[in-house]
């Protein structure tokens, strides 16, 4: 069971990721916080970085929950291939957003790295939806009534 709420958990915190950074790309907020990781002044930021900062901390949240996933589903006994193979590429994938939202930065928002970053976002979020799906779909499959 526990493999399915963190995947939920994940695909609500991705989510909320994804709509965080909408709003700063629309915003034009994207070089509020112009270094990486961290913005000027640590670990806290002053008001100015503040939406940059919670969604830089939002990603690395995120992160750790797709990774954590994947290593639930791995050694999870009931985890099928699917799950396996869906948490494995968000794995790769949510390290390639985390490069490529650094590359962002210091380009200072190069259009064709902002576009890629999004659509690898979507990529991502697709192979969270489905790690989640199949998650809740073995629960259903792996509870037999009793009669």
């Amino acid at each position: 069971m526990a493999v399915q709420y963190l995947a939920l958990a994940t695909l609500i915190v991705l989510y909320s990721l994804m709509f965080i950074g909408g709003y700063i790309s629309a915003a034009g907020l994207g070089l509020t916080c112009p270094e990486w990781p961290l913005c000027p002044n640590g670990v806290m930021p002053s008001e100015e970085y503040l939406i940059e900062w919670i969604h830089r901390t939002t990603a690395a949240t995120t992160g750790l929950l797709v990774i954590s996933t994947m290593i639930a589903s791995l050694i999870n006994k009931n985890s099928n291939l699917k799950i396996k193979i869906t948490s494995s590429l968000a794995t790769g994938l949510v390290i390639t957003q985390i490069t490529l939202g650094a590359l962002v930065i210091d380009t200072k928002l190069h259009a064709v790295l902002v576009a890629i970053h999004l659509g690898i976002g979507i990529w991502l979020f697709a192979m969270v939806l489905l790690t989640t799906l199949f998650a809740f779909r073995i629960s259903r499959i792996t509870v037999k009534p009793t009669a």
